[in-house]
């Protein structure tokens, strides 16, 4: 049996190769097309989701998975770790923390699993997840690293620049007079992640790869004061041409020892809708 293991719900966004990096474990949470639900990341793409919800008129339904898969999926972890820390998306964005605690205490295994409330999603999450497996991996306790998880979370800058306001619209997220502004003025708005909510931001004006560069840009002064160890581009199905343009953006800085790039799984997709970019990293406290 190994000491820690590292789980974590589908909104990560990380990509197989770094699941695999880290040794990973993610639990996928649902999407509902109408009467048909799928898991994240497992039998839907993000292509099918932008189908449905163009041919309907409407955002998909997500949420977080079933009390009894939640069980089902930790016990088979516990099988295999003396210890568990799991990642959950934001409890300001969904039920799955709340569940996977429930499934904990179902198995009796409070003692055995930490249960985090990230505050945030996509690879804001997926940030969190790499230091807790590193820290795993260099022998830390399941106390140090959750503490210093803590410890980074309100310095994670997790953002995204909004190609079309549709998605957004049809989810309730903003007025329909404001879909139509922003479509006839090309205006993409900035959304990030800030005290565990979606928040606006900035509404950047033209067309998508002249703005991304200004949206990059605007981010330098706290890219210059991150941790250097990585920063990641995360999309929902970019141009890319676009996707190279801020790798060169990044790439130039001469900071980083790791870009990576990966793509927004079926939630970020499902708000958000295609042609969202954002860059995602953690600032220094000081």
């Amino acid at each position: 049996m190994r000491k820690i293991g590292i789980i974590a719900d589908s909104t990560c966004d990380l990509s197989e190769e770094l699941l695999k990096r880290y040794q990973i474990s993610i639990f996928p949470l649902h999407i509902h097309l109408g009467e048909e639900e799928y898991e994240d990341g497992v039998n839907i793409t993000p292509e099918q989701i932008y189908e449905w919800s163009d041919a309907h008129k409407t955002t998909p339904k997500t949420s977080a998975l079933s009390p009894q898969k939640a069980t089902d999926f930790l016990e088979k972890q516990l099988e295999e770790y003396e210890q568990i820390i799991c990642f959950c998306i934001s409890e300001e964005m969904s039920s799955c923390a709340n569940v996977m605690r429930m499934a904990t205490d179902e198995l009796d295994a409070k003692e055995r699993v930490k249960v985090i409330d990230s505050r945030n999603l996509s690879t804001g999450i997926g940030l969190q997840i790499i230091e807790a497996a590193k820290m795993a991996n260099e022998g830390e306790t399941v106390e140090a690293i959750v503490n210093r998880i803590l410890e980074l979370q309100p310095f994670v800058r997790a953002s995204f620049v909004v190609d079309t306001l549709t998605y957004l619209h049809r989810g309730g997220r903003c007025s329909g007079l404001t879909a139509l502004a922003g479509s006839t003025l090309r205006i993409h708005p900035c959304i990030s992640v800030a005290e565990g909510k979606m928040q606006p931001g900035k509404k950047y004006r033209g067309k998508m790869a002249k703005i991304i560069n200004e949206y990059v840009n605007d981010l330098m002064p706290a890219l210059k004061k991150s941790y250097s160890e990585r920063v990641f581009i995360t999309h929902s199905g970019c141009e890319q041409n676009i996707i190279d343009s801020v790798k060169k953006q990044l790439e130039e800085m001469n900071y980083f020892d790791e870009i990576l790039i990966t793509r927004a799984g079926g939630v970020v997709t499902s708000h958000c809708g295609p042609g969202t970019l954002g860059v995602l990293f953690i600032e220094r406290d000081r």
